[in-house]
């Protein structure tokens, strides 16, 4: 409700929250997507190839989704994620669920 009251339906209410409470300056979902992929290009590329692919994918689910889009289980059966290689791509960089556990604070934090 906060979102669409301040016209701001592109923000993850991580940002909305943020900006209220702490004068955070907000991001669209994109643009924390965007910064994500730049400023932990370095981790990703240091991935296997197809888990770096998945990552990406799941950084424009965000862009879509928003946290709710990366907390949803269904995050790794959809087209984008799986045509990148999905939770078989994650596993040979280790544990799918501390991979993603490891891109959500590093999105926050981008």
């Amino acid at each position: 409700m906060v979102r669409t009251v301040e016209g701001k339906t592109d923000y993850d209410l991580y940002d909305i929250l943020g900006e209220l409470g702490w004068g955070m300056k907000a991001r669209t979902r994109g643009e924390r997507a965007d910064a994500f992929i730049y400023k932990h290009e370095e981790w990703i590329d240091s991935l296997p190839k197809s888990t770096a692919y998945t990552i990406r994918a799941i950084a424009r689910q965000f862009e879509r989704g928003g946290t709710e889009g990366l907390e949803n289980p269904q995050v790794l059966r959809t087209p984008e994620v799986k045509a990148a290689g999905g939770l078989d791509a994650l596993r040979l960089a280790g544990n799918p669920k501390d991979l993603l556990a490891q891109t959500k604070a590093r999105m926050f934090a981008a």
